[in-house]
């Protein structure tokens, strides 16, 4: 308790806040940014079929939105900190688990578990976020510590998989679990933040904030549904075309790195154009990026095509993500963005292994591109409404 007190908090809206909010959140989800590496390590130490692998990814997933959906209604009147720690030691607990899995029912069902746990702690993150000063740039950088870890599990994982088995990899969530604990002190406490949001009494009419809220809600959804279909598969992809391991492994960490710089980008230019001119230029650059997947045999284009989409994947979803939190004050609407977001992420690969077949990779290209052009028609509305409404209300303060 001594040494409790005498940590001093970081300042709540600074630089290290938003990266330790990040590490936060990023713990609930870690296994979603190594997915490809999980899905090869199943398939090749594990011996299961695409599909099956697949499977107990999308398990995974699920379990994570269900776990972002529950902490929904709890969120308001929970100790946040303390919960947090609960959940990170019972993540440590199933990672350790999952290694002593010996078929694929079994280890679907402690997946499934993960998930769960995983999924409360980023609602948890999620609705916390939504409590800063400026949750577009909280979430920016958000993704820039997602994609910077995720390139080093994604550059060492699967070349260390053919020497350790699946072990390494649990025991590397595991350790990641851990390392966020260390660090949840530092955390201010984030109480509640009152800040203008859209309501029914500033509409005249309620259906007019249930909306573009809801449109907000689907883009999340397609968004993450259409990058992680792909994303699932990516390992097995370069495989199918040729590619070495090796090869796959370096194109997807480096990709990775550089894709920092899209959230990088939401750091530091946050809404000075708005939204919208940002999330439609982001969306038809990542279906010109999907697209390219196509001639994946070439190893160059394999490249630029993960950096593409690498980029404005960590660009356009803290867009996403802060146009929700324009309806929210109490973290409950975000922590249900979170909840979508997963939902899209364990949704991807639930539907690439259902039509990855024998190798039917330009089928599920084809629909990831398909999820972005659905992401992009309904994000439209929202974005463009909350761009007029904060003109108004700068023209209102001059």
């Amino acid at each position: 308790m001594r040494i409790m007190s005498a940590i001093k908090p970081v300042a709540a809206d600074g630089l290290m806040a938003n990266i330790l909010l990040s590490l936060l959140t990023t713990a609930g989800l870690y296994f979603i940014l190594i997915t490809s590496a999980m899905v090869s390590g199943y398939i090749e130490a594990l011996s299961l079929s695409p599909d099956v692998a697949g499977y107990i990814a999308a398990a995974n997933g699920y379990g994570a939105s269900i776990g972002a959906f529950l902490i929904i209604f709890a969120i308001k009147h929970i100790p946040w900190r303390r919960t947090a720690a609960i959940l990170l030691l019972l993540l440590i607990g199933w990672d350790i688990l999952s290694i002593f899995m010996t078929s694929a029912d079994s280890l679907m069902a402690v997946r499934l578990l993960h998930g769960l746990t995983g999924g409360m702690l980023i609602g948890i993150g999620f609705s916390v976020i939504s409590r800063t000063a400026a949750p577009d740039r909280a979430f920016g950088m958000l993704l820039f510590v997602q994609y910077g870890l995720g390139g080093v599990g994604l550059m060492f994982l699967p070349r260390l998989v053919p020497v350790f088995g699946m072990p390494v990899i649990f025991i590397t969530l595991a350790a990641f679990s851990v390392v966020t604990l260390m660090a949840l002190p530092f955390l201010p406490d984030y109480p509640p933040r009152k800040k203008p949001v859209i309501t029914g009494q500033q509409t005249g009419r309620k259906v007019l904030v249930l909306l573009p809220l809801s449109a907000a809600l689907l883009a999340v959804f397609f968004f993450q549904a259409g990058n992680m279909g792909l994303a699932a598969y990516i390992i097995e992809l370069g495989k199918h075309e040729g590619l070495t391991t090796a090869s796959i492994s370096t194109t997807l960490g480096v990709a990775n790195w550089i894709a920092m710089s899209g959230a990088a980008l939401v750091y530091f230019v946050g809404l000075r154009f708005g939204r919208t001119t940002p999330v439609m230029v982001g969306l038809v650059i990542t279906i010109l990026g999907i697209a390219a997947f196509h001639y994946s045999a070439s190893a160059q284009v394999f490249f630029w095509a993960n950096v593409v989409t690498g980029i404005t994947w960590s660009f356009v979803i803290p867009y996403l993500l802060g146009l929700c939190s324009e309806f929210d004050s109490q973290g409950q609407l975000t922590a249900l963005a979170g909840f979508f977001s997963k939902m899209g992420l364990a949704s991807g690969p639930f539907i690439a292994a259902g039509i990855i077949g024998n190798g039917n990779y330009s089928l599920i290209i084809n629909s990831a591109i398909a999820g972005i052009v659905v992401c992009m028609i309904v994000a439209v509305g929202p974005v463009v409404m909350l761009d007029r409404k904060n003109k108004k209300i700068k023209e209102g303060i001059k």
